[in-house]
């Protein structure tokens, strides 16, 4: 009797999200973070060298439409827009500005 040997797949980041839920793994409770104070101070200052990297997300198209306009509006890129969100939100997360 031959039996047929099963090669797996690597599956992208794209396509483990589609099939995995992360939903067990959200704790809704604090949680203790610190940076290193080198790392903060460059934060809080903005004297850091850029290094940006592109990253993927997935968006309901109606919020990207919605953000397009927005950014159409405040007269910048709509992906500078998102990134300042992101930083605004980092920065009142870990309470550093």
């Amino acid at each position: 009797m031959k039996t047929k040997k099963v090669i797996k797949k690597k599956l992208t980041d794209e396509e483990y999200y589609d099939t995995h839920s992360i939903l067990g793994d959200i704790v809704d409770e604090d949680i203790d973070l610190s940076l290193d104070d080198a790392l903060k101070e460059s934060i809080i200052t903005g004297k850091r060298k850029r290094k940006l990297r592109n990253v993927s997300i997935k968006i309901d198209p109606l919020y990207l439409q919605s953000i397009k306009k927005i950014a159409t509006l405040k007269s910048i890129p709509y992906q500078t827009l998102m990134r300042q969100w992101l930083v605004k939100e980092i920065r009142k997360e870990l309470k550093i500005a």
